[in-house]
């Protein structure tokens, strides 16, 4: 307790010294906030999903009725997922 009591005399003793302290703190908070990197726009990597389907020998009509329809289907089925 007493060690506390000292700090607390020395700046109520000197006020100068307390407000000239204080705004230096102050100027470094502020000078520190200023040089803070801050993008407009950050870089966000948004989770994708990647389907690869084949169907040996078959025409392309035959994989978007057979596969491509039925898995873009499934699909609007995740939550929040677009096409």
């Amino acid at each position: 307790m007493g060690l506390c009591h000292e700090h607390l005399h020395s700046f109520i003793n000197r006020p100068v010294a307390t407000t000239l302290i204080t705004l230096g703190i102050a100027l470094a908070g502020l000078i520190a906030f200023k040089l803070l990197p801050v993008a407009a726009l950050p870089q966000i990597d948004f989770p994708t999903i990647s389907v690869q389907a084949s169907l040996p020998g078959a025409s392309p009509e035959t994989m978007a009725a057979t596969v491509a329809t039925p898995l873009s289907a499934r699909s609007v089925a995740l939550p929040a997922s677009r096409r």
